[in-house]
This record gives C-alpha cells, structure tokens and sequence, in this order.
C-alpha cells in the first residue's frame, strides 16, 4: 500500500525524489546518446550529407519538425501514452542529430569532444547544485526566461547585421543563461515528482517531460559553448 505523501517521513521523501531524478537523467541520457550517434552517422556518409544538405528546403523542413515536436511533447506529454511519449522523444533526439551532423563539418572533432566534455561537467555541476541547494531558485525563472527571449532576439537581429561583437555577446550570454536554467530547471523538476506516483504511466511521463527540459538545457549549453571553443576547419 502507498503511503500518502503527508505521512512519508523525510529520508522517505528524499529516496522517492533520488529515484524520479535518476530516471530523468536517465531519459536524458538516452536522447543525447540517439543524438550524437545520429549526428555522427549521418556526418559519416556523403551520400546522407548530400540528401540532407543539398537541398536548402531539407534542413528548413527539419528544424520546422523539431520545433513542432517539442512544443507537442512538451505541452501534451500527460495526455499521450507512455510509448507515443517515449517514440516523440526519441524521434526529436534522432533529427536533432541529423541537423547537428553540420558541426562535424564546420568544427573539428577534437574540439567537439572537448566542447561537449566541458559542456558535461559544467550541466552536471550546475544540476547537482540545483537539486543539492535549500535555496529556492523560482525568482531566477523570469529572470532566465526574460534573457532567453533576449537572446532569440539578438540572434536573429544578428542574422542580418552579421556582427562578430554581438556574436560573442550572444554566446557568453548564453552560456551564463543555460547555466542558469540548468540548475533552476533541475530543482523544479525534482519538486514536480508526485510522490507515490512510481511505478505507474504517469511517473514515466513525468521523467519524459524532465528529461527533454534538461537536455534542452544541455544542447543549448553545448552550442553556446561550441561557438566559443569551437575550432573551424
């Protein structure tokens, strides 16, 4: 019989919020690995390098279905099915590696690998700190949201001014931003848990819908990092 969440005691309360985190990282996990494997795979043949990128209307199309399946998955997790949950996810993992399969050709590999190796112990750092803190990180979501929507705008202001300044701006902007949302993020996810909701859909859902935040979170670091760090061939 499930206890009521009134009357677990705190070491309860603390073992039910470890195992929900475990299972977001572990979603997580499972998206980056499909992502970079994608990204590499595809980054391997001319022939799949040639279909995606020969024609300038194919990565339009597929940064338009990215989109289209996160905002679905985010905001209609709770109402799909654990496998339709588990098949968006995977599918926005996978095209996001097919898009990110450009970076091997803009970027060296060995900078790549250390980007992401940065990227890594930066987001677990950030995390830990955020899932560790007693202090309460709410007022810092308007604070991020508000410089997430600032940097959107600058980036596509900066598409036609082409400014290497504001480039750079961007870029440390970014970096400080997602580190943020990482630590922010991860508190708010272990607070979301429904306690003695384990083991059913719902729980599975809701470690679907913490994962995709977090590897937002991650990606993006990475990026912003890779335009700082990255080395071009």
């Amino acid at each position: 019989m499930q206890s009521s969440p009134r009357t677990m005691s705190v070491d309860a309360v603390a073992a039910e919020q470890q195992r929900f985190m475990v299972r977001v990282y572990n979603w997580m996990a499972a998206g980056l690995g499909i992502t970079g494997f994608m990204a590499l795979y595809v980054s391997s043949s001319e022939t799949l390098m040639s279909i995606v990128f020969g024609n300038p209307i194919i990565p339009i199309v597929l940064i338009v279905a990215q989109i289209g399946l996160v905002f679905w998955l985010a905001s209609r997790v709770m109402q799909m099915s654990v496998s339709q949950a588990t098949g968006v996810f995977m599918l926005y993992a996978g095209l996001t590696g097919v898009t990110f399969s450009i970076l091997f050709v803009v970027y060296t590999s060995a900078s790549i690998t250390s980007t992401f190796m940065v990227t890594a112990g930066t987001f677990g750092a950030m995390s830990l700190y955020g899932y560790t803190t007693k202090k309460d990180l709410t007022s810092w979501g308007s604070f991020l949201f508000m410089g997430l929507i600032g940097i959107i705008i600058a980036s596509v202001v900066n598409i036609f001014m082409q400014s290497s300044m504001m480039h750079m701006i961007i870029s440390y902007a970014g970096v400080l931003i997602f580190v943020g949302l990482t630590a922010y993020d991860t508190q708010k996810i272990k607070e979301m848990n429904i306690l003695g909701n384990e083991g059913t859909d719902e729980d599975t859902k809701e470690a679907i819908r913490g994962a995709l935040t977090l590897y937002l979170d991650f990606i993006n670091l990475f990026l912003m990092l890779l335009r700082l760090m990255g080395d071009r061939r």
